[in-house]
């Protein structure tokens, strides 16, 4: 017997214990690559769901606002009324409504959500004319307001239109594809 295996039998190796031969090292690395490519396009968009998300968040925020706005003009006796310059929700600002229901300015809806806007260029151009340092950017115009989050494509906003009669309900219309977000 030589010197070689007695000492590693002492310590106890067999001279089969080698490690890892380049073929599993391989079919390793190739497994991790398989799966990296599969699960990655699953977590690259995360940017867009959490706009998507902020987006129905500021939709709910504007509804919920709506709500009681709606609820403020029935009990003023305003609610049918199309054009309302001074009805008090008890921010300090009289709020302008159409039909018992905020009207699409940056104006009132920064006083019914007690936010600040930043004015973009266009109802199709998410750029700022007015930075007022605010995390979302409006453009108004044609009785809507177009919403962004500060720095999304010009194709993730949400539209809020203000009501146009009596029998009409404010309408959202929201982006919620996240690829375009």
């Amino acid at each position: 017997m030589n010197t070689y295996n007695s000492v590693n039998r002492l310590n106890g190796l067999s001279s089969k214990q080698a490690g890892f031969t380049l073929v599993e090292l391989v079919v390793v690395i190739i497994i991790l690559g398989i799966l990296a490519v599969v699960a990655a396009p699953k977590f690259i968009n995360l940017q867009g769901d959490a706009r998507v998300s902020s987006l129905a968040g500021m939709q709910s925020a504007i509804k919920g606002a709506n709500t009681l706005v709606y609820s403020k003009a029935s009990l003023a006796g305003v609610e049918n009324e199309a054009n309302v310059t001074d009805l008090d929700i008890g921010t300090g600002t009289d709020l302008f409504t159409a039909y018992g229901y905020v009207v699409a300015s940056e104006l009132d809806l920064d006083n019914v959500l007690q936010a600040d806007f930043n004015s973009a260029i266009s109802e199709t151009d998410p750029t700022m004319a007015v930075d007022r340092g605010a995390d979302w950017t409006m453009y108004e115009g044609n009785g809507q307001a177009t919403i962004w989050q500060k720095g999304a494509p010009a194709e993730c906003k949400l539209v809020y239109k203000e009501v146009t009669s009596t029998t009409d309900l404010p309408v959202y219309e929201i982006q919620t594809d996240p690829s375009k977000c």
